[in-house]
C-alpha cells in the first residue's frame, strides 16, 4: 500500500527564531524577518538547488556582516573647540562584488540603523544584476546647522579614518541622507591627498571630480520607473495619475520631477515639520521653486506660499485627498498602519518605496489586506545604487558617459528589476512585489555563496 509523501516542513518559524536569538536591534530584526517569511517556504521544498542553499546555511550566514568597523571622528568647530562623533562602515557581503552602499550623516545614525540598511543593500544590489556587494556606513554627525567650513573639516577627518578600509575594488561608498555632492566632494578630496590615486573610490561625486551626470536624480527617477511598471502590470497608466509623495530631499524632489515628465500630477511633498499639498497638482514652476527652497536655501516647506498650495503643520501627506500612486520617499518606518489605511482609502493603485523600508510591518500587512500593491525599497529605490554602478564603470573605463546614456541604462535596469520581482512574486492573488524582490535577491546571493564554498 503506497502512502502519500509527507508535506515539507515550513522552515520560516525556525528562521525567525534564529533572528530573535541574535538579539539585534528592531530595524534589523524587521528587515531580516521580512526575508525569512519570503524564503522560508523556498528552503523547505525538495528542489536540489534550494536544498543546496539550505545545506550551505546561506540565510544564517547572511545574517552576520563580514565586518563592522567603528571609529572616532575628531574635528574642530568654527570657535576652535574640539568635537568628536562616531563613524561606522558595515561591510556586509562582497560575494557579488565590491562592498557598495551609502554613507549617512545624521544625528539618528546608530549601528542598528546602519546594520539593517547594509543587510537590505545586499538584496537591493543583487536585484540590479550588477557586480556589487552590500554595505553601509555613516556617522551621527549632522550637517544641518553646520557652517561650510565645519562640514568640510568633518568630512576630511571622517575620510582620514575611512580611507584605511575602502578602495575601488574593495569598498565603494556613496552618498545617502545628509551626504550629497558637497560632502562626497570633500571626502574625495581628502582621499586624493592621502593616496594620490584618482580612482572611483566614491560615487555620487561632483561632475568635475568624475561624477556621473544623472546620479543625483537616479533614486527618484528609478522609483517612478518602478511605479510606472507596477501600474502598467495591472492595466493602469502613469499618464494623468495623481501622485502623493513624502519627503523633500533628492529622492522625493526628483521623483516629483520624473512624475511630471511621465504625465503624472504631483499632489504633495513633506518634511519633518509638515506637508505641502496642491489639489490641482504642482506646476513645473512651483516644483522648481520648491526644489530651490530645499536644495539651495535649505529652508522648511512652511516657508513656501505658492498659489493653490496649502501647508499642513505636523501632517503627513497621505490623508489629504484622492490619488492613484503613493511614493514614500522620506525615511524608514515613516508609514504606519494609520497612514497605510489612509493610502488605501485614497484609492492608491500602487505604492513604491523611494526610501529604505519606509513602511512598517503593520503598514505592509494592511496594504496587503486592502489589495494595494507595494513595491519594496530594495527594488523601487535601487536606481541610486544602479547609477552608482554605472559611475564606477565610467571611472574604470576613463570615458565619460552622457546623461542620456545613464538615464536610458537606468530605465532599462528598473524594468529588469520589475520583471524579476514579477517572476519570483507570482501568487494566486497576483504579484506580491515584496515576496518577489526578496526571493529574487536571495536567489542571486545564494547561488554565488554556494558556488564560492565555505571558509
Amino acid at each position: 500500500m503506497s502512502t502519500a509523501p509527507e508535506a515539507p516542513v515550513d522552515l520560516t518559524p525556525a528562521l525567525i527564531q534564529l533572528i530573535d536569538d541574535l538579539g539585534r536591534g528592531p530595524l534589523f530584526k524587521e528587515a531580516a524577518t521580512e526575508v525569512a517569511h519570503a524564503i522560508g517556504p523556498m528552503l523547505s521544498d525538495d528542489d536540489p538547488r534550494r536544498q543546496g542553499w539550505r545545506r550551505a546555511r546561506v540565510f544564517e550566514r547572511l545574517l552576520e556582516p563580514d565586518r563592522t568597523i567603528r571609529f572616532r571622528v575628531e574635528w574642530v568647530d568654527d570657535q576652535g573647540k574640539p568635537q568628536f562623533n562616531r563613524g561606522y562602515r558595515i561591510e556586509h557581503t562582497n560575494i557579488l562584488g565590491p562592498y557598495k552602499g551609502g554613507l549617512r550623516f545624521r544625528h539618528t545614525v546608530t549601528e542598528d540603523v546602519l546594520g539593517f540598511l547594509a543587510y537590505e543593500q545586499c538584496f537591493k544590489n543583487a536585484l540590479t544584476g550588477l557586480p556589487l556587494g552590500g554595505g553601509k556606513g555613516g556617522s551621527d554627525f549632522d550637517p544641518k546647522g553646520k557652517s561650510e567650513g565645519e562640514v568640510m573639516r568633518f568630512c576630511q577627518s571622517f575620510m582620514t579614518e575611512l580611507a584605511k578600509y575602502i578602495g575601488p575594488d574593495e569598498d565603494v561608498p556613496a552618498g545617502d541622507i545628509g551626504v550629497g555632492g558637497r560632502e562626497v566632494g570633500y571626502m574625495y578630496g581628502r582621499w586624493l591627498r592621502l593616496t594620490k590615486k584618482p580612482v572611483g573610490v566614491l560615487t555620487g561625486k561632483p561632475i568635475p571630480l568624475g561624477g556621473l551626470a544623472g546620479r543625483t536624480e537616479a533614486t527618484g527617477y528609478g522609483c517612478v520607473a518602478f511605479a510606472k511598471a507596477m501600474l502598467e502590470e495591472d492595466g493602469h497608466s502613469m499618464d494623468g495619475a495623481k501622485v502623493a509623495i513624502s519627503g523633500s530631499g533628492n529622492v522625493a524632489l526628483y521623483a516629483a520631477e520624473r512624475t511630471m515628465h511621465r504625465g503624472g500630477r504631483v499632489m504633495s511633498l513633506s518634511d519633518s515639520k509638515g506637508s505641502v499639498f496642491c489639489k490641482e497638482g504642482f506646476t513645473k514652476q512651483q516644483l522648481q521653486e520648491l526644489m530651490d527652497l530645499k536644495l539651495k536655501t535649505r529652508d522648511r516647506l512652511s516657508a513656501y506660499s505658492g498659489e493653490g498650495v496649502e501647508y499642513a503643520e505636523g501632517k503627513k501627506p497621505w490623508a489629504m485627498g484622492a490619488y492613484e500612486v503613493a511614493l514614500p520617499c522620506a525615511t524608514q518606518n515613516e508609514v504606519d498602519e494609520t497612514d497605510a489605511a489612509a493610502i488605501a482609502d485614497a484609492g492608491a493603485k500602487a505604492v513604491a518605496e523611494g526610501a529604505n523600508m519606509p513602511c512598517t510591518a503593520e503598514a505592509k500587512a494592511l496594504l496587503a489586506k486592502r489589495s494595494v500593491p507595494l513595491g519594496p525599497g530594495k527594488a523601487a529605490n535601487a536606481g541610486g545604487v544602479g547609477m552608482s554602478g554605472f559611475e564606477m564603470a565610467q571611472n574604470s573605463g576613463r570615458v565619460p558617459w552622457s546623461k542620456e546614456r545613464a538615464i536610458n541604462e537606468l530605465e532599462t535596469m528598473m524594468a529588469t528589476i520589475h520583471q524579476r520581482c514579477v517572476a519570483y512574486g507570482q501568487t494566486d492573488k497576483g504579484v506580491d512585489y515584496e515576496l518577489g524582490a526578496n526571493r529574487a535577491g536571495f536567489a542571486k546571493l545564494a547561488d554565488a555563496m554556494v558556488a564560492a564554498g565555505v571558509g
